[in-house]
């Protein structure tokens, strides 16, 4: 069984800007095509307050109604793409390039003047096998991403991984929505590679 990060005594930093970077308009575009489906919201209500919403592109396999799809399951082992990924080149190619297996995938827009509440996700760390990555697709400069309570900036089309077990809250103070792609996968030693080689 190969070496996991979750295995490895390497602790990795609360934020890592991951070595590759993706064509902002081609993600916009793609996100444009599906806009038109069913958003779901955030199913935790006492995380924040405003407009929080998500947009399964992958998720635990069977599942029907969109609020289960929105829901990324600790326990699942099984995962199957939403149709919608068959219109969205772009996603599917920065999908591609992570050689680790992808769990879940979402779009989560967070709309102006909403604010995600400081909190953790406590099984969100590389460093136990579980990674979360964020892509921004649409974001603005007043946008602030807290992780420890120090300013994460993310430009559209980066790449970013996240310790999301430590506390971090979102504020959109702007007038645009912020929009990410949200993937959640499993921490290998590929990733571990891609973290090291990453910059803070």
């Amino acid at each position: 069984m190969p070496e996991t990060a979750q295995q490895s005594p390497f602790r990795f930093a609360d934020r890592v800007r991951l070595p590759v970077g993706f064509d902002a308009a081609r993600l916009q575009a793609d996100m444009a095509r599906i806009a038109g489906a069913v958003w779901v919201d955030h199913f935790v209500k006492q995380n924040y307050e405003g407009d929080w919403t998500v947009l399964p592109l992958r998720f635990t396999a069977g599942a029907t109604h969109p609020i289960m799809q929105a829901y990324s399951s600790p326990t699942a082992t099984e995962f199957e793409d939403s149709p919608l990924l068959d219109r969205a080149p772009g996603f599917r190619a920065a999908l591609a390039w992570f050689r680790c297996d992808i769990q879940t995938v979402r779009l989560m827009r967070l709309t102006p003047g909403s604010v995600i509440k400081e909190h953790r996700d406590h099984d969100l760390a590389a460093e136990w096998g579980a990674a979360r990555i964020h892509i921004p697709v649409t974001t603005n400069d007043r946008v602030e991403f807290m992780v420890n309570r120090t300013p994460v900036t993310m430009a559209p089309g980066s790449v970013w991984y996240l310790r999301l077990s430590d506390p971090h809250s979102v504020a959109n103070r702007g007038t645009t929505d912020r929009v990410h792609l949200v993937i959640d996968c499993v921490a290998n030693d590929w990733l571990a590679e891609q973290l090291r080689a990453g910059c803070q």
